[in-house]
C-alpha cells in the first residue's frame, strides 16, 4: 500500500518555494553576507524537502515510524531556512539566534529516519534468514 498524506504536497510545495527563494536570491541581492545567508538557507531548505519525500519511500518500504521524520523537516526548513531568508532580506541580526532550532529539528528528523531504516534492515534481515 502506498503512503503519502500531506508529505507529498507539502514536499512539492517545498521544493517549489527553494527554487524561487533560490532564484530571487541568486538575481535581486548584492550583498556578499546577504547571498551567503540566503544561498545557505536555500541548500538546506532543498536538502530537506529531499528528505521528506525518501521518508515516503521509507514508509513505503514497511519503516512506518518514518511518518515522523518530515513534520520535523518541514519544521526545521521554516525556523532554519526562513531565518536565513530573512536575515537577507534585512532582517535583524538577532533573529539569527533562532537559526539552530530549526538545525535540532533537522537532527532529530534525519535522527527518525536513522531509526525508520534500522527498522528496514531489520526486517530485512529477518526475512533473509526465514526458511
Amino acid at each position: 500500500m502506498q503512503v503519502t498524506g500531506p508529505t507529498a504536497f507539502f514536499g512539492a510545495i517545498s521544493g517549489f518555494l527553494a527554487v524561487a527563494f533560490g532564484a530571487f536570491a541568486s538575481h535581486a541581492l548584492q550583498d556578499p553576507q546577504a547571498k551567503a545567508w540566503a544561498a545557505t538557507g536555500f541548500q538546506y531548505h532543498m536538502m530537506h524537502t529531499m528528505a521528506a519525500f525518501a521518508a515516503l519511500s521509507f514508509r513505503n518500504w514497511g519503516a512506518t515510524r518514518a511518518r515522523f521524520a518530515p513534520p520535523f523537516f518541514f519544521i526545521g526548513i521554516i525556523i532554519f531556512s526562513g531565518s536565513l531568508y530573512a536575515l537577507a532580506l534585512g532582517a535583524p541580526r538577532s533573529l539569527g539566534l533562532i537559526t539552530p532550532i530549526g538545525g535540532i529539528s533537522f537532527l532529530i528528523g534525519w535522527a527518525i529516519l536513522a531509526w525508520s531504516g534500522w527498522q528496514l534492515f531489520r526486517a530485512a534481515r529477518k526475512e533473509s534468514k526465514s526458511p
